[in-house]
């Protein structure tokens, strides 16, 4: 394949970010979402690293903040005129297309949103006539950047272009597919897909040596970004690119510290846009080892901000690695790049001014090759921990070469416990290679992991494939655990017991007793089975053996309001309300007594720690996990995997390692772990006093495969079959949200896999085109998956109107409330939509009216919002799921895979 280098010759880069907007919702009807902090950070940021890639010179680089649009065109031009070689134009902001036609508008300042007009949007310019202005340079080479809601859609203007020529020079990466909006981030770190673009112009690119070239990027963004981050739809982020055919490449930049070719000398011109060129930065600094800078971001991030360390660790970063059955191919990075927003953040917290060199060996030598990345899956009440020790691995001697280069990295997540169970033992096939969207492991549990750490032994031996059916998987399970931590009664010190003999050496029905006569309002409570082992195990003693009445076990914890996913989070929730935490016990792994939660609030209840001799305790198991035709690069990984490995489950870090801090288990022990054998002494002599007991006495029995099976399918049936309402939004503003499994009904239709044959549910259109709020599309009763779908298929159609959420959810809520009337079964009502009308029910009091009706009924609402910020403290949808009991979902998180668990805890899923 050609390539163009376009150094020697005058290139300009243009990078407009519209980070602030005059008109914004809901102050101004016509205005746009929202302003985009994050795209400020990516001008900065995506400037200092084309400068110092060595084809823009010296005031060859021009950033245009927040122009409006007759700004933006004015230097548009002033690029186009000046730029003879490679014209580079970057846009961040917001971009939308109309209800009709397939035109991307991108929004300036100015912009203004006319719903119902024909003519576009006002203060946004047309892809097509950025298109025509660039057709007017001189340019060799055009590259057009985008970062925005919709990018996609410029690639039917980018082919509906009738000049070859300018189709020829033109190549456009887009950074998500058509019609579908993306989260910009947090306010304080650059956007997903400009931080992962900044990070491999950084690094570079696996298999390019020092040069970063077009085509070899826009494929490494599209990796990256479906593997690990998500549309507002749900469904996999993945960036686009159009260029000429038979293709030719263009150098984009080269790693800093590579040699340039001889008689190289980018001209330079005076740039002049809006915010003028950006500074460069010293070209004296210092080059620093690649693991300095992150190891000042960890310790600053560990030492100042600590609180957020959870909320942080729970952002989702699920996707389908492409292509398929390739398993082997490395896939760096965490949902954002980890080492880009760490770096970020490091930078804001020590105060650090400049641009720094990343990625130089320690020697100032040649760059560092990227290195290859491991995927480690695990148990999500072990997320922290295990992610604690991977960054800890990152760092150490262990995981450094010679030359100050990382060796490997490694990408953790977490996903619910008996998905991964089922993923493993019967999905192999579809987890490789989705067939379809009724069943894809890859969209929702993550990647094709290397290594899998589950809580037990007993769950690794569930995911056994069964050879009913043909596997791509084999697991490699340690022979044993390499930590230990018993599930605990967590007990408010006021009502715990006060001597330790009466602490220990009891079942779990005796310590509850034992609590009731001391208070006799006292609640008990436990996070999700299905979600986390430490969950499962506490409801394998809470059953206990032979037949139980599990219906009378499963009230004894019962609770208002949704159940908590992990026990951390139950930890988190229960200081929301003082009395509650003052008077519930809650079932939970030891170790979060030492570790504790990364929650908000920094008043809590102290506690106790009661020891039932009948839960099974949790045990860590080293998995590692291997897929067929995944051997691209075997031995590398499985060196890498042995290495990790023998860090993190031998004393020392294993034989060989040097000084390494203790290896993996000195993180564990600082968790609050126990040792895995003997009596299971704490790990750490050092731990504080947290209400534990040193020696509890005789360890429960180890978990039973079978045992927590049964209890698994006990729990689901535990109220027999269930009762949903679904309301979906189909009023006209849903329009760009309707299609393929990411739009509204395809999430709906996702979440019927979580009803079983005997539930019941139906489904509202929620649009009021003749007065009425809703019209049926799903009549109410049992059904059989594959004809509601069909009947959802047919039936679901976008109305020319309005919607009345507040009229809707009445009449649910009256509806609901007959049906379960005489019976105990669960029930739930769902709300699909955009929040484009919510208006309707903030107006003339009907918000307080609604909350009341519903905190009377008892039937939980869940609110799913497709929108990052649907779920903003104090806003309607937050409060009508609290007021309800349910919970409230957004796009910020994982909306699909969170929206069927709230359904399948109403129903019995697949019995």
């Amino acid at each position: 394949m050609d390539r163009f280098d376009p150094r020697g010759r005058v290139n300009r880069a243009l990078l407009v970010g519209v980070s602030e907007y005059e008109f914004t919702r809901p102050e101004h009807r016509h205005g746009v979402p929202s302003p985009l902090p994050a795209v400020a950070h990516n001008l900065s940021l995506l400037a200092a690293a084309l400068e110092r890639g060595g084809v823009f010179g010296p005031g060859g680089v021009t950033v245009a903040r927040s122009p409006a649009l007759g700004e933006f065109r004015k230097a548009l031009r002033a690029a186009v005129d000046d730029a003879g070689g490679l014209l580079l134009l970057y846009f961040a902001g917001h971009g939308a297309v109309p209800s009709a036609g397939d035109e991307l508008w991108l929004q300036m300042r100015d912009a203004e949103v006319v719903r119902g007009g024909t003519a576009g949007f006002e203060g946004a310019a047309p892809f097509t006539n950025v298109l025509r202005i660039l057709a007017d340079s001189a340019a060799e080479r055009i590259v057009v950047v985008l970062d925005c809601c919709n990018a996609g859609n410029a690639a039917r203007v980018w082919e509906a272009v009738e000049r070859p020529d300018l189709r020829r020079r033109v190549s456009v990466l887009m950074g998500v597919q058509a019609n579908h909006r993306i989260d910009a981030g947090a306010g304080d770190t650059p956007t997903p897909f400009t931080a992962r673009l900044v990070d491999l112009l950084t690094e570079g690119v696996e298999g390019e040596g020092d040069e970063i070239p077009f085509l070899a990027l826009a494929e490494a963004l599209r990796v990256y970004m479906s593997a690990h981050h998500r549309t507002e739809r749900g469904e996999p982020w993945e960036p686009q690119c159009r260029t000429e055919n038979p293709a030719v490449d263009v150098l984009l930049a080269v790693r800093p510290g590579a040699t340039a070719p001889a008689g190289s000398a980018p001209g330079a011109v005076p740039g002049g846009a809006s915010g003028g060129p950006v500074g460069r930065g010293p070209d004296d600094a210092a080059p620093l080892r690649p693991g300095a800078l992150l190891d000042a971001a960890v310790r600053a991030v560990r030492a100042r901000v600590r609180p957020v360390r959870v909320a942080l660790h729970r952002v989702r970063h699920r996707g389908v690695p492409r292509p398929p059955r390739r398993p082997g191919r490395g896939r760096p990075g965490w949902r954002r790049s980890r080492r880009t927003a760490v770096a970020v953040l490091a930078v804001a917290v020590l105060g650090l001014a400049g641009y720094v060199v990343l990625g130089r060996g320690a020697s100032g030598g040649a760059p560092c090759a990227p290195p290859l990345e491991l995927r480690l899956l695990t148990d999500p009440d072990l997320e922290p921990a295990v992610r604690k020790a991977a960054d800890t691995y990152l760092t150490s001697e262990t995981n450094t070469t010679g030359d100050g280069c990382r060796r490997s990295g490694i990408t953790v997540y977490a996903a619910g416990s008996a998905a991964v169970v089922a993923g493993l033992r019967d999905q192999s096939d579809p987890w490789q290679r989705p067939v379809d969207d009724e069943l894809d492991p890859q969209r929702d549990i993550g990647p094709q992991p290397d290594i899998w750490i589950p809580a037990t032994a007993a769950t690794a031996a569930r995911a056994r494939p069964t050879g009913l059916r043909r596997s791509y998987v084999s697991l490699e399970p340690d022979d044993a655990p390499f930590a230990y931590s018993p599930v605990v009664l967590s007990v408010p010190q006021e009502i715990a017991e006060a001597s330790v003999a009466d602490r220990t050496g009891d079942s779990l029905a005796g310590l509850r007793r034992k609590l009731t006569r001391r208070d006799g309002g006292a609640e008990v409570r436990r996070a999700d089975p299905a979600y986390t082992d430490s969950a499962l195990l506490a409801t394998v003693g809470l059953y206990g053996t032979g037949t139980p009445d599990v219906s009378r076990a499963e009230k004894g914890v019962e609770q208002t309001g949704p159940v908590s996913p992990t026990a951390g989070d139950l930890l988190c929730a229960l200081p929301d309300d003082a009395d509650t935490d003052r008077g519930t016990a809650a079932l939970v792994p030891e170790f979060l007594m030492v570790s504790g939660v990364g929650c908000d609030r920094t008043t809590r209840t102290l506690r106790m720690a009661e020891y039932p001799d009948d839960v099974p305790a949790l045990a860590p198991l080293f998995v590692r996990v291997r897929w067929k035709d995944g051997d691209a690069d075997g031995a590398a990984r499985d060196d890498a995997v042995r290495s990790f490995r023998e860090w993190l489950t031998e004393p020392g870090g294993g034989k060989g390692h040097g000084a390494g801090g203790g290896g993996g288990l000195a993180v564990f022990a600082e968790e609050g772990f126990r040792s895995p054998s003997g009596a299971h002494a704490l790990l750490s002599s050092r731990v504080p006093d947290s209400g534990l007991i040193a020696d509890p006495g005789a360890a429960p029995g180890a978990a039973g495969a079978e045992a927590m099976e049964t209890a698994l399918k006990r729990y689901r049936n535990a109220n027999g079959p269930g009762r949903v309402l679904f309301l979906l939004d189909s009023s006209g503003s849903m329009a760009d949200l309707w299609q393929g499994p990411g739009g509204a009904p395809g999430i709906l239709k996702q979440s019927f896999a979580g009803l079983g044959d005997r539930d019941e549910y139906g489904v509202w259109s929620v649009a009021s085109p003749g007065g009425r709020p809703y019209d049926e599309i799903l009549p109410f009763g049992p059904h059989a998956r594959q004809d509601a779908e069909r009947t959802v298929d047919r039936k679901t159609v976008v109305q020319d109107a309005e919607a009345d959420p507040y009229a809707a959810l009445g009449a649910a809520v009256d509806t609901m409330a007959r049906k379960g009337r005489d019976d105990d079964r669960p029930e739930l009502i769902v709300l699909l939509t955009d929040d484009e009308d919510n208006d309707r029910l903030t107006a003339r009091g009907h918000l307080g009216e609604l909350l009341g009706r519903l905190h009377d009924k008892g039937v939980p609402v869940v609110m799913a919002a497709l929108d990052s910020g649907g779920c903003a403290k104090d806003g309607p949808d937050r409060r009508i799921s609290e007021a309800s009991g349910g919970r409230c979902l957004d796009t910020s998180g994982d909306l699909v895979a969170d929206l069927r668990n709230e359904v399948a805890r109403t129903g019995t899923g697949d019995e």
